[in-house]
């Protein structure tokens, strides 16, 4: 993804969007909480639309690829 960037360096590795120490929860956060891309965008000028579409985007890919194991107890 060219908008999301992994960086040890940056937030412990956190995914943020590139170029920024924004990262992709903070923006799913937000959302949860009923802002719109454009209060996002008020709160966080360096964002833009395609940004919130791409951390929405990396965070689907990461639930769809988690892998569920039954543990016995």
């Amino acid at each position: 993804m060219t908008h999301i960037e992994i960086n040890p360096k940056i937030l412990c590795g956190k995914p943020v969007i590139k170029g920024t120490r924004i990262p992709v929860y903070l923006i799913l956060e937000l959302l949860a909480a009923g802002y719109d891309f454009e209060r996002i965008m008020e709160a966080y000028p360096d964002l833009k639309r395609e940004d919130i579409e791409a951390a929405i985007e990396y965070a689907s890919g990461v639930v769809k690829g988690e892998e569920v194991i039954e543990v016995e107890a």
